[in-house]
């Protein structure tokens, strides 16, 4: 349970367009402003290890650590700095950046965090990129322990 036992609606978000319409869409309809507050809105970014990315990128590379963790440190912040601008409205919400993979990430906050609904952004991969890249929002609705809300962006979104 989150604050003052409500329950918990964990988002989880990237530096992706996807990602940010997800968190649009789930302030939009549970948290609009005026309206009382039912959940405690944790957001959750997951860091990659800068070890992983160099064992991806081969020998030699060893030397880039440093400068690699320190980009994704910046990276996972930038995340973490849209969703509280984002999130300026919402009186009950935290923010969380964890290392790791994060379809695990995930899944193991849901547990952390007794969550209700756990929401993701789709990114519309096809079958091959599913097979290839694999699918965060995939892998958590399979073995997250709650609900789990795939927000898709619309191709066409129109602006008023």
């Amino acid at each position: 349970m989150g604050g003052e036992g409500k329950p918990v609606m964990l988002v989880g978000i990237d530096d992706s367009d996807h990602s940010y319409y997800a968190l649009e869409w789930t302030l939009q309809h549970f948290f609009a402003p005026g309206q009382p507050q039912q959940y405690h809105l944790v957001l959750l970014t997951a860091k990659a290890p800068a070890s992983a990315v160099i064992g991806i990128a081969g020998l030699g590379t060893a030397e880039l650590l440093p400068t690699l963790e320190l980009d994704l440190k910046r990276s996972s912040t930038r995340v973490i700095e849209k969703a509280k601008e984002m999130c300026s409205k919402v009186i009950d919400a935290s923010y969380e950046v964890l290392e790791g993979d994060a379809r695990n990430i995930l899944c193991e906050a849901v547990d952390k965090h007794h969550a209700d609904v756990l929401v993701v952004g789709s990114h519309g991969y096809g079958a091959w990129k599913r097979v290839v890249l694999g699918s965060v929002s995939d892998y958590c609705s399979h073995h997250a322990h709650c609900t789990v809300m795939i927000v898709k962006r619309p191709k066409h979104k129109t602006h008023n």
